[in-house]
């Protein structure tokens, strides 16, 4: 089953947070064992999905159906993204981004949450669980840097969106060209062909993004230029800190990040790039699993 809910965000933003599979029922029996299904006790919380820059809730969806069986588990479109609104004077701004965080945990009852984000997402869900300790129980960053990304990758970002030759005529050729001929790839790479076949819509004239460029670069200038090493010091809820062998996020960097971390914990993922989560599911449960069974157990 999806589902999708409406929340209000700040400003008044409408939201769109989705639920991928059947939430755990009150006193219900789930694969776990013979007991009640795990995350059925209100104060265990849920689980509070934030996907990254470009991306969308559903990018989410396969780590949101084997989170299902234990708790209640929603991946937010955030603002600008998906089907979530895209006010044209945003804000897109950090403050934003937590804010929305904020309501829809406190919309959707999901407090003491577990937050899982990747990329802009992790650091928003760093940021939320800093500002809010009494609102989250657990995080997971997934390949996201505390360190400044540099005015120099915010201009190779405005060149990147740039060269996209949309429209795109058909997904086939979206999947070739994020897969295959965008000229910033090493090698071809499938699984991110049909990463942004999915953030893709049909249009009149073609399809498009479900995004507007301006905006994403506008989200993105909100964090390129600052370090976020204080914030991840306040963080006092147990986290596990992943990045992908091929990731934006370098090792010793993110060893850092763990020793800077009060109740920090590092992973990696082999044959992994940036989107972790989304091209290497298995390697990605393999490690957040038995992290969130020990810091939420049932």
């Amino acid at each position: 089953m999806v589902r999708r809910i409406e929340v209000t965000g700040s400003g008044g933003v409408r939201l769109a947070a989705w639920e991928f599979a059947d939430p755990p029922k009150a006193g219900g029996r789930g694969r776990y064992g013979g007991g009640p299904v795990p995350g059925t006790d209100s104060r265990a919380g849920g689980v509070l999905l934030l996907h990254g820059l470009l991306g969308r809730a559903a990018h989410w969806a396969q780590t949101a159906r084997w989170l299902s069986t234990r708790y209640r588990t929603i991946a937010l479109d955030q603002r600008g993204h998906g089907r979530s609104d895209k006010p044209v004077s945003g804000p897109y701004v950090r403050e934003a981004y937590v804010a929305d965080a904020e309501a829809a945990i406190e919309q959707l009852g999901l407090a003491p949450v577990t937050l899982i984000g990747h990329a802009m997402g992790a650091l928003t869900a760093w940021q939320l669980a800093a500002r809010r300790p009494d609102l989250v129980r657990a995080l997971v960053i997934c390949d996201m840097r505390a360190s400044a990304l540099g005015a120099a990758t915010q201009r190779e970002w405005i060149q990147w969106l740039g060269s996209w030759p949309v429209p795109f005529a058909t997904l086939a050729d979206v999947r070739k060209w994020f897969g295959e001929d965008d000229p910033t790839l090493e090698r071809p790479a499938p699984s991110r062909g049909d990463f942004y076949a999915e953030v893709m819509a049909e249009r009149a004239d073609g399809w498009r993004p479900l995004f507007f460029r301006r905006q994403m670069l506008q989200a993105r200038e909100g964090y390129a230029h600052d370090a976020h090493w204080e914030e991840l010091a306040l963080v006092e809820c147990p986290t596990l800190v992943v990045r992908g062998l091929d990731g934006a996020l370098g090792r010793a960097e993110a060893q850092e990040m763990v020793r800077v971390l009060p109740r920090g914990r590092y992973a990696e993922v082999p044959d992994a790039g940036h989107l972790i989560h989304y091209d290497q599911p298995d390697g990605w449960r393999r490690v957040a699993e038995p992290f969130l069974e020990a810091a939420v157990p049932a």
